[in-house]
């Protein structure tokens, strides 16, 4: 089981300190929703997690079964990140971009059915990205997540353009996920749908 820690971690965006001192410990089973306002560092921390941007102090680490992991290697087996960005090109099919996720993270195009089947996109994977709505983008960038099972989930705002029924049908995601011992570290505006310890960051913008 992976375990996550964060030790005085502190990030700038240009002369500006978005946080310092930030220490969280998270493990297999738990979840954390990060809150505070517009440009308090939400994105910023999950992005530091995911080894996108270095702080300025502080450090990451991932163990597993009590020994230290290399980060690198922890973030490229056992993390996903689903962001504001989905990362889809808008000019291929929703099949096309998200067989291309799911394989360059190593999972089979069985998995890929399921994970279309649970979050309803059949009708949908013929159409180009760009025809998708904001709600069925976000289904899909989080079917990647279905396909190639991993443990630590970096989520921002992840039901943010999702209607009441995919909001409630994603709750259950979540659950099943830190059921299976997974974690949870998610940018939220909004209360998560699912049991989740609350992590204050930053200060307003």
């Amino acid at each position: 089981m992976i375990t996550l820690s964060l030790k005085d971690l502190a990030v700038r965006r240009g002369d500006r300190t978005l946080f310092e001192g930030l220490g969280l410990d998270v493990g297999p089973g738990e979840a954390v929703a990060l809150t505070g306002a517009n440009g308090a560092g939400k994105s910023s921390l999950l992005r530091v997690v995911a080894g996108l941007l270095a702080p300025v102090a502080g450090a990451v680490r991932f163990e597993e079964g009590g020994q230290a992991l290399e980060p690198a290697e922890a973030r490229a087996r056992h993390l996903h990140l689903l962001g504001h960005q989905d990362g889809f090109r808008s000019g291929r099919t929703a099949a096309d971009e998200l067989a291309f996720q799911v394989g360059w993270c190593g999972g089979t195009a069985e998995a890929m059915e399921a994970a279309v089947r649970r979050l309803a996109l059949g009708a949908l994977m013929p159409l180009e990205v760009r025809r998708l709505s904001a709600g069925q983008r976000r289904r899909l960038a989080l079917a990647r997540l279905l396909a190639v099972p991993r443990p630590v989930w970096l989520l921002d705002e992840p039901l943010s353009p999702l209607d009441s029924h995919w909001r409630a049908e994603v709750g259950q995601i979540l659950q099943a996920h830190l059921e299976s011992g997974g974690m949870v570290l998610a940018a939220v505006h909004d209360p998560l749908p699912i049991p989740a310890r609350t992590c204050p960051v930053g200060e307003a913008a």
